[in-house]
């Protein structure tokens, strides 16, 4: 919201300065974002006297002129075609910045002339669109002084309209804070009804359904023949470009005015182009109408429209059509004034699209009482600016009552705001914001039309205290800090930090990504589009067409900004996040996965490339996430069953048993990769944090004795010829079952295919490693259990030693 200082004084009596309003604005809550004050933009350019204009002797168009300046006399070459002696001129001196061209004047040579400054044009200086000749002053505005002085230049100060304010959307709203704070007295003057001289023609109404009449429930309006439309009075345009509106026409210049002056939005129809009765009503899917801005909306069902007998004319409260908006030719005008209601409003502009003036100030409630005055003043404005006949006000429907009395003990004001207050003081700020009191006991508070966001008693706290001023809190010190104990992670949270701490450590990059993401992307990492409907996890009102579904996994959003960086030449990538993923639309669907994407394409190097990422690479990433969370790995199985998003054969899972998937890792499909349109290969892992186990609690708080042996451990290798299907891990579980106690450690080494291996076989190697605990191994002993190393493989497997 923008005014200019001269605006607000017009509803405001006061002597005080731009500071102190801006002061006082901001001390009883209206928050000041931007004060543009000319007088300090300009206060390097002063008034000029052209003595002398002679044509330059190399260029036609410029003249070389002497200006008396504060400076005292100076040489200015000049293109204006108005430059001649006598006038008065808008002069900036060398190294003075003009705003309005974006630039730091200095001294220079025109076609062989020195020029010491310059004289500007309204634009130039951003007092207006004028750039045909340098500004003329007053012939009695004196040289040196400031042109700011001279020429005007209102301040414009802009600050931030909060949602329970809708008042403050006008000017006067803004002005009776003020006043209340004592920075004035307001003059803010009541509409003068325009005694109309005939009945009104036009004929209005309202057309809604049994439970739809609360979104118009009064629509007023009249017609004024004989206007005379054309550009708006320059002190008109000055004002609302001030505010950075573009001035149209008069009729409609003065519809905007209101809607800043008062926060009552109107709408002015060409009457002429108007076929029958002019009503408000709900839309009919499929009718289409072309607004002011130039586009062509479709209405339904749920919004409010303007319309007559040949069809919509506008979105009641947003936006007016196209058709019957007013021109130069219009003589005939009607006039509308209605109430539409904030949250049907707010729906029809999202769905839309549409932002304007009028919808900001309906969907946040304008005032209902407002709607005859309203009428009224823009009456008013109409016939002194552009002349004409009004008919009498024509009303359909009624005007929503808005009484409401709050019981009020001024008590309150101490106990809820700690602020003491006199009785009297307390009276004369609620009157100064136009509640009027009853002192009885307690006191009766009747709250003014306009003030839809005061509902009770701590309500009516908040207005006193903030115009009374909250630095008038007593000040009281803090209680002695007392030691109280340090947070402590929940067991969920711990584990998720450590999987990030364990995920970062192993060279992954931390990416967060939306909790949304594609539905053609999601439907790839789930059981289809269909399961993701059934599930609930299709976005009704989505923030982007490209987040338009609950993720079910966060990979979709992790190989998509793999590519992103990939197609900006960072294609060597690992990323992962820690984040909840979504099996459905209910609070247990909801678990929190730690996964990760690789894009494996390592520099070239003089030492030689390094390898790329592959299922293994992943596998431990799942794996270091898992052991970081708190699962036991010596414990977990790998099998072959990974989602049908990971290529079959370069996949696995992680599991506890045969039912509980605590991983999943492998290479992405090349399907899922073509229809994302991402340049693979990309390894992936899902590792879901709360399916782990919880950890069984120890009897003891203190950490357990170190487990150290004395004797030297051994080692030996193992070579077993197995089925070609068989699995490396089934073999190295079933070395370590031999003897849980003495074998602390089975490795993999080799895997062999080929001459001296039968088909069908192949030959697993594994490196065992035995710790003694109470004694050094005889050969014997070494020897039995190597037997039974053997003995349990052939049992488990089939395999036998390689030979």
């Amino acid at each position: 919201m923008k005014f200019t200082l001269s605006w607000l004084k017009e509803h405001l009596e006061t002597d005080a300065g731009l500071d102190e309003i801006v002061e006082a604005m901001i001390a009883v809550g209206l928050e000041v974002e931007h004060v543009d004050d000319p007088a300090e933009r300009l206060k390097d350019f002063t008034i000029g006297e052209v003595l002398a204009a002679e044509p330059h002797p190399d260029a036609d168009k410029l003249k070389v002129c002497k200006v008396a300046t504060k400076d005292g006399v100076l040489q200015i070459v000049c293109g204006a075609p108005n430059a001649r002696p006598g006038i008065k001129v808008a002069y900036a001196p060398v190294g003075a910045y003009v705003p309005g061209i974006d630039l730091t004047l200095s001294k220079a040579k025109i076609r062989g002339v020195e020029s010491h400054g310059m004289m500007c044009s309204a634009r130039e200086l951003e007092l207006g669109e004028d750039h045909e000749g340098i500004i003329e002053a007053p012939a009695q505005a004196e040289v040196g002084q400031p042109v700011a002085a001279v020429l005007g230049g209102d301040p414009v100060i802009e600050f931030e309209v909060t949602p329970n304010r809708p008042d403050t959307n006008g000017v006067a709203g803004v002005a009776r804070d003020l006043a209340a704070a004592g920075i004035g007295r307001l003059v803010t003057k009541a509409p003068e009804p325009a005694k109309g001289a005939f009945a009104c023609p036009q004929k209005i109404g309202l057309r809604f359904p049994e439970g739809a009449a609360d979104a118009c429930p009064v629509f007023a309006g009249r017609l004024i023949r004989g206007v005379k439309n054309g550009p708006s009075p320059k002190w008109l345009a000055d004002r609302l470009r001030a505010v950075g509106l573009r001035p149209i026409s008069a009729l409609v210049d003065i519809t905007n005015l209101v809607t800043y002056d008062r926060a009552r939005p109107l709408h002015v129809y060409d009457a002429d182009k108007l076929k029958g009765e002019i009503h408000a009503r709900l839309g009919i899917k499929g009718e289409r109408f072309l607004a002011l801005d130039g586009k062509t909306y479709e209405v339904d069902e749920t919004m409010t429209v303007i319309a007559d007998d040949s069809g919509v004319l506008g979105l009641g409260g947003i936006i007016g059509g196209e058709e019957s908006g007013c021109t130069e030719e219009t003589v005939n005008v009607f006039v509308e004034c209605a109430y539409f209601d904030p949250l049907r409003t707010a729906r029809t502009g999202r769905r839309l699209g549409i932002v304007s003036d009028a919808r900001h100030r309906f969907e946040r409630g304008v005032d209902p009482a407002f709607i005859l005055p309203g009428v009224e003043l823009a009456t008013r404005l109409i016939l002194d600016i552009c002349g004409g006949e009004p008919s009498d006000v024509a009303l359909a429907g009624e005007i929503p009552h808005t009484d409401r009395t709050v019981a009020f003990p001024p008590s309150e004001v101490r106990r809820l705001a700690g602020i003491d207050l006199p009785e009297e003081e307390i009276e004369r700020i609620l009157k100064a914001l136009g509640f009027s009191v009853s002192r009885a006991d307690p006191w009766l508070v009747d709250v003014p039309s306009w003030r839809p966001d005061v509902e009770g008693k701590a309500d009516l706290v908040e207005e006193v205290a903030r115009i009374a001023g909250f630095d008038r809190l007593p000040s009281a010190p803090l209680p002695p800090r007392q030691a109280v104990e340090t947070g402590k992670l929940a067991p969920e949270q711990d584990r998720r930090r450590r999987a990030r701490r364990a995920l970062a450590a192993r060279g992954l990059l931390e990416a967060v990504t939306w909790s949304f993401t594609d539905e053609r992307h999601a439907a790839l990492f789930c059981d289809g589009a269909n399961w993701l409907r059934a599930k609930g996890l299709i976005l009704a009102n989505p923030i982007s067409s490209e987040l338009g579904a609950m993720r079910p996994s966060i990979l979709p959003n992790l190989v998509a900004a793999l590519q992103r960086n990939a197609d900006r030449g960072r294609d060597d990538l690992a990323l992962f996040e820690v984040a909840p993923v979504y099996a459905g639309d209910r609070p247990e669907d909801q678990e929190t996965a730690a996964s990760g994407a690789r894009l494996s394409n390592p520099p070239r190097h003089w030492q030689g490339v390094a390898p790329k990422a592959d299922v293994f690479t992943v596998k431990a990433d799942a794996l270091a996430a898992l052991e970081a969370a708190g699962a036991n790995v010596g414990q977990l199985q790998t099998a072959a069953a990974a989602p049908a998003w990971f290529h079959p054969g370069r996949s696995g899972v992680l599991r506890l048993g045969p039912k509980t998937v605590l991983a999943h890792f492998g290479e992405i499909h090349p399907r899922i990769l073509k229809a994302m349109d991402v340049e693979g290969p990309v390894h992936a892992f899902e590792v879901f944090l709360d399916r782990i186990p919880p950890a069984r609690a120890r009897a003891s708080k203190t950490k357990p004795a170190l487990d150290a042996a004395a004797l030297l451990p051994l080692t030996r290798d193992f070579a077993f010829v197995v089925d070609a299907a068989t699995q490396a891990e089934t073999l190295i579980r079933a070395v370590q079952g031999a003897d849980k106690k003495l074998i602390a450690r089975v490795a993999l080494f080799d895997v062999y295919q080929g001459k001296g291996v039968p088909e069908g076989k192949k030959s697993l190697a594994v490196e065992v490693t035995v710790q003694p605990r109470e004694k050094t191994l005889t050969d014997e002993e070494i020897e039995a259990l190597s037997a039974r190393i053997v003995a349990q493989v052939e049992k488990a497997t089939g395999g036998v030693l390689r030979a």
